[in-house]
């Protein structure tokens, strides 16, 4: 495959997606979809695998169809970490300056975030991120990076954003199976925020939430920063079979009726909404719940972004406004394609991920060694962090 293409793959839990997009868009603006490929997902639960044959196979299927429009083989990509699995966790690090000068170099900053690592419980857990938080010299706090400045010595606050490795092995496993390189990895729940989210939503404060199959992500930003990320066992399937239960229906039909591709003439309308505002009720209420939980209930000026494939739901803002008390919009981007754009949110993901090159180059090498404690993947962390620390 061409070096200039770029190729993001998201196993989900009810559809794999495969999108080839260009490395570089010969605008400036977004790289094109050059092909997609898709396949019903098999051998997942909540984002694990629970049969790797099944997912392998699921990942061939959707990798075949977009080779088929692609005219060439895939051999290499970028993949989305999803699951009930994923979380954050702060830790607070320090090191003290090693230089005789006392200026503060990027080793002694290597060294505190080696210390916050060493201080938070990774017994089966891979690190996936790591972004800084805070910088603190002599006990003051900084409003920019630390290195080249004089002190003694340095604290650093940091959220990493953990997996379970099992888990990741697993999905590594399953692409590498299929025949394809992973040359890197994010977690789905900031994957997609550079293309919905602006700076400004970023640095007021906003959540960003994705309504996938069987799970719903957030992910929260405030100065600029992720400073929350947290995993939902629970989805828009699970809109489908209280639709399934209520109407007794197939679980086919309550697909369909849910997403709008039939009519209401057969199906009393009132009943349905009834259905469907209750299990996003439940679905907003787990958010709110947890928003609570970190103090930021209501307190978030730019609102919550709402994507994934629950978010085709006509239902799913009003009920959204009522629950977080926030403002709310669905997040939208017309995908550029050499074709048309492609307007359906479901390809976002995988969208995301192939063009997301910054986090591309940080993952690397964790690649190759992604378990806790080992220096490779110690080494990709500090690399995610500086590029974080660039202006």
């Amino acid at each position: 495959m061409k070096q200039s293409l770029s190729v993001g793959i998201d196993i989900g839990s009810s559809m794999t997606r495969v999108v080839v997009t260009e490395s570089v868009a010969p605008d400036g603006g977004h790289p094109r979809i050059i092909a997609v490929g898709t396949a019903e997902t098999r051998g997942m639960r909540h984002g694990y695998v629970v049969n790797r044959d099944d997912a392998t196979m699921s990942l061939v299927a959707a990798l075949r169809d977009a080779e088929r429009e692609l005219g060439t083989r895939i051999k290499s990509a970028a993949i989305a970490i999803s699951g009930i699995g994923l979380q954050s966790v702060y830790s607070t690090g320090s090191a003290i300056a090693s230089r005789a000068d006392g200026i503060i170099s990027k080793l002694d900053i290597e060294k505190a975030i080696q210390d916050a690592e060493g201080q938070i419980d990774l017994k089966n857990k891979a690190i996936l991120h790591a972004f800084p938080v805070v910088f603190k010299v002599d006990g003051k706090e900084l409003p920019t990076r630390p290195d080249g400045m004089q002190g003694l010595r340095l604290e650093v606050k940091t959220l990493f954003v953990t997996c379970f490795q099992q888990h990741l092995d697993d999905i590594l496993a399953v692409v590498s199976d299929a025949g394809v390189k992973v040359i890197n990895f994010t977690a789905t729940p900031i994957a997609t925020q550079k293309l919905l989210l602006t700076d400004l939503q970023r640095n007021f404060g906003c959540a960003l939430i994705d309504i996938g199959a069987e799970t719903v992500s957030l992910s929260v930003y405030e100065n600029n920063t992720l400073t929350t990320l947290h995993v939902f066992g629970i989805g828009s399937l699970d809109i489908t079979k209280d639709i399934a239960l209520g109407l007794r229906i197939t679980p086919e039909e309550a697909e369909s009726i849910k997403l709008g591709t039939v009519s209401f003439q057969s199906v009393p309308k009132k009943k349905l909404d009834e259905i469907i505002e209750a299990r996003l009720s439940d679905i907003f209420e787990l958010i709110d719940k947890f928003l609570r939980k970190i103090g930021r209930s209501g307190l978030l000026p730019s609102g919550a972004i709402i994507i994934g494939g629950g978010s085709l739901s006509s239902m799913i803002e009003p009920v959204a406004k009522t629950m977080l008390k926030i403002p709310v919009r669905l997040g939208h981007v017309d995908i550029p394609s050499t074709k048309s754009p492609i307007k359906d949110p479901r390809f976002l993901l995988a969208y995301a991920i192939a063009t997301n090159n910054v986090e591309q180059q940080g993952n690397k090498q964790r690649i190759r060694s992604s378990a806790p404690g080992s220096d490779e993947g110690f080494i990709a962390v500090i690399k995610d962090f500086f590029k974080q620390l660039m202006p």
